[in-house]
Parts: C-alpha cells; sequence; structure tokens
C-alpha cells in the first residue's frame, strides 16, 4: 500500500475501557494494533507488528507499570507514547511527567480528546511546536512531516505515506497535490513550502508546478519527464542540474 493509518497500540488492563479506546481509535480512521493489559505482553507485540503510537495506561498490573513500560518504547524503540491517567498521586504524576510522554489523557475522555491528543502527539513527532498546531483549523489537511514520511488528513482521518511511495507532487495555485500510484492528496500549503521540507536526497523540482520523486523515474526526454504513466513537462532552466542528479540516483 502506498499509504496506511497511523497505527496504535493500545496498553489498558481494564478490557472494557480498552475495547471502549479502540472503537474510538477505528472510528477515528487509526488501526490498533493491539490491546495489551500488562506491558510484558505489549513489549512482545512489538515483535509483530510495532506501532506508530503507543496509549498506555499509567497503572498496569505485573512487574511494569505504565511509567517504566514508556521508557522502553520511547528509549530503545523510539515509539512516542500517551498517558493515560486516573487519579493519580502527585509523586506518580512527576514520575509520569519525567519519562516525557507526548501527551496526558485524563479518564474519562470523550473521543475528541481523543483525537486532538493523537494530533498533537502526530505534530510534535514532525517537530512541530504545540502553539502551531492548535492554530490549525479543523477539517484543514495541513501535513506533518517526518525525516521519511508524510502525515496528511485524507478524509478526516490521518495517514501516513511514505516519501519513497510519492511519484510526484504538482502545484495548484496556493495548494499542492501529492500523487502516488493509487491515490492523490490536496494539501493546503504552497508547493515551495513543501519542498522546503522534503528530502532533498529524494526529491527534484523539474518544472516551476512539478517536483518528481527520483527514484521513481522511468522516461526522461528533451523536455518531459514519465512517472507511472504520467508525462511531466521539464523545464529547460532545470534540465541540466535534473541529469546530473538522476545520474547518481
Amino acid at each position: 500500500m502506498t499509504d496506511s493509518p497511523v497505527k496504535i497500540l493500545v496498553v489498558e488492563d481494564e478490557m472494557l475501557i480498552g475495547a471502549k479506546i479502540a472503537m474510538f481509535l477505528s472510528e477515528l480512521g487509526y488501526e490498533v494494533t493491539g490491546i495489551m493489559p500488562r506491558a510484558e505482553e505489549a513489549l512482545l507485540q512489538l515483535e509483530e507488528n510495532a506501532p506508530d503510537i503507543a496509549l498506555l495506561d499509567i497503572q498496569l498490573k505485573g512487574s511494569m507499570d505504565g511509567i517504566a513500560l514508556a521508557q522502553v518504547l520511547q528509549h530503545e524503540h523510539h515509539i512516542p507514547v500517551i498517558f493515560l491517567t486516573a487519579n493519580s498521586d502527585d509523586a506518580t504524576f512527576n514520575r509520569a511527567k519525567a519519562a516525557k510522554p507526548y501527551a496526558f489523557l485524563a479518564k474519562p475522555f470523550k473521543k475528541l480528546d481523543l483525537q486532538r491528543a493523537l494530533e498533537l502527539t502526530i505534530s510534535l513527532m514532525a517537530n512541530q511546536s504545540p502553539a502551531e498546531h492548535r492554530e490549525q483549523k479543523t477539517g484543514e489537511d495541513k501535513p506533518f512531516i517526518l525525516s521519511d514520511r508524510i502525515f496528511v488528513r485524507n478524509k478526516d482521518r490521518m495517514v501516513k505515506i511514505l516519501f519513497e511511495a510519492i511519484l510526484y507532487i504538482e502545484a495548484e495555485r496556493n495548494y499542492c497535490r501529492i500523487f502516488t500510484k493509487t491515490k492523490e492528496y490536496l494539501l493546503t500549503m504552497p508547493m515551495k513550502s513543501l519542498e522546503e521540507q522534503l528530502p532533498a536526497a529524494l526529491f527534484q523540482r523539474i518544472h516551476r508546478s512539478h517536483i518528481a520523486n527520483l527514484a521513481q523515474i522511468d522516461e526522461v526526454d528533451e523536455s518531459t519527464v514519465v512517472i507511472g504513466q504520467k508525462t511531466l513537462p521539464l523545464s529547460k532552466t532545470l534540465k541540466e542540474e535534473f541529469l546530473k542528479r538522476i545520474k547518481t540516483v
């Protein structure tokens, strides 16, 4: 697949609560990789299906609580965590805060609270400030960009697209479209702004209105570039630099 839902692991020892969280996540368009009651089971789950984000209850039964699990997930597996909290004492809260979660969710919470916490986490993963994220209007599809992927909004849910799956990008006034083999995504940002955040080793502007994924190019001639059966214009002013680049890919 060229894109896929953001994957979430739920670690909650009250299974009814875990099931409700999983239902919320599915309704929001996320993929639930598992609902685990204990930290030890969650670590085993990582070997089969590693998540993008983990939702962790702080109070877990067993030798590891949610805080200890968060430290392992973030330090050894680089998986961001969101803590699910009930009434915690100050000492527990301070321990949890020291684990540097991306967000806290106080039980009981609504689906909208969960949605906002997850989108805040994705924005922080993309090194955007919380203030910048809060200014984003509901329904706006501004992307969150990481080192190897981009998160975009598609039909009210967040999906991730690996850079290697992108064929090309096309400007459309103050917007731009990302094209993959099976879908296209309209982003409410200028192509120039997106270009500045893309990995230069993989992408190259070939025309004022197009950026190409160098690894996806099928054919090149004097004035055009073919990618995925789509013929794109090749600018004379950008041609020399483009030809140098494709010789090194």
